[in-house]
């Protein structure tokens, strides 16, 4: 048991929730990639405030980085020891966290995968997330939109999350570039393109520095790149500063996923040219209820009709609206934002 419980093994062990925990017979686990990442701070928030309405204590996990997979099985053996009633998970290795997802389940825990399918999504008992597919599809449309007849001759640079392809990586990145007008040869993974606008794929880790170091090395392939994908708003940030480096911040369209205020508010300043929008702490929230009702009747909760998860939603936050793609613009985005 000190094994688990050691600093490398676990960068975080939180306990929230109700005031008096130890006199709740429902408890749950919130596992996340990092605690640092704004993204998953909101899912926490979400998690902790519908335990304490629904009297469940919640105790919450984090990796010191995204891709911490060794953290996260230490967590779940850690929810299984102290007899949770289920787990909330973003994973940060889809497939390789799956043999301790069985374990749990096997010991009679409700496993929600948050945000992040597992491989296969099959491996937990339910996943609440986004449509990420349909979050990359989005901000190709609009880079495809905006750019017009240009389009044809961009140069892009796709800034991904790890070297992996954890599932919510792939999928922003297939649909970005279905959304776009490339071919994905492959849908189930990335790299595999053979179209010419791609400059590069770089990863990472979902950061701020990250992003700046992946957008530098795709700037050293093709300084005239004008094109970035990135996998979220903390990467585009660091983008942003690299063409910023070489002054070239005003004549790079870039667009990401996720919707949280500060991206919001990178969208109106100019340094996002549109974001697709998600809901961590709807996604969260959801979890706990569902966890509660498994508690209560072993209930185990719906997908959406049509789909393998239940889909908590996605809209297009955008700078400036184009034709044919549907959005919503700043001051909708910054009232919604992660809630």
């Amino acid at each position: 048991m000190n094994k688990l419980l050691t600093a490398t093994a676990v960068a975080l062990i939180a306990s929230s929730g109700a005031a008096f925990a130890g006199s709740h017979a429902t408890s749950a686990c919130l596992i996340t990639k990092t605690d640092t990442n704004p993204f998953f701070v909101k899912m926490r928030e979400g998690a902790a405030a519908k335990a304490e309405e629904l009297g469940i204590t919640l105790k919450s996990y984090a990796g010191k980085v995204d891709g911490d997979n060794e953290a996260q099985v230490a967590a779940i053996e850690t929810c299984i020891a102290d007899g949770a009633s289920g787990i909330l998970l973003t994973a940060s290795d889809t497939a390789a966290i799956v043999p301790s997802v069985e374990q749990a389940k096997d010991a009679g825990l409700l496993v929600i995968a948050l945000d992040t399918p597992l491989e296969p999504i099959g491996a937990a008992h339910a996943t609440f997330a986004t449509d990420n597919f349909l979050a990359g599809e989005l901000i190709g449309a609009y880079a495809a939109a905006a750019m017009g007849d240009a389009a044809a001759d961009a140069k892009i640079a796709m800034l991904d999350l790890a070297i992996s392809q954890p599932t919510v990586g792939v999928l922003r990145d297939q649909g970005f570039l279905t959304g776009f007008g490339v071919d994905t040869v492959d849908v189930n993974k990335w790299g595999d393109e053979t179209d010419s606008r791609i400059i590069c794929n770089e990863v990472t880790a979902g950061n701020e520095e990250g992003g700046r170091t992946a957008m530098e090395n795709c700037l050293a392939k093709d300084p005239m790149i004008n094109v970035v994908y990135t996998i979220n708003e903390p990467a585009a940030a660091g983008a942003y500063e690299a063409l910023k480096a070489i002054g070239r911040e005003n004549d790079v369209l870039i667009v990401s996923v996720d919707g949280g205020c500060p991206g919001v508010q990178n969208v109106a300043d100019g340094v996002i040219g549109a974001t697709s929008q998600q809901y961590p702490l709807l996604m969260a929230s959801l979890g706990i209820e569902a966890i509660a009702q498994f508690a209560k009747d072993g209930t185990l909760p719906a997908n959406t009709p049509g789909k393998d998860f239940l889909d908590t939603g996605v809209s297009l936050v955008a700078g400036e609206a184009v034709d044919g793609v549907d959005s919503i613009d700043v001051a909708k985005g910054t009232e919604l934002c992660w809630g």
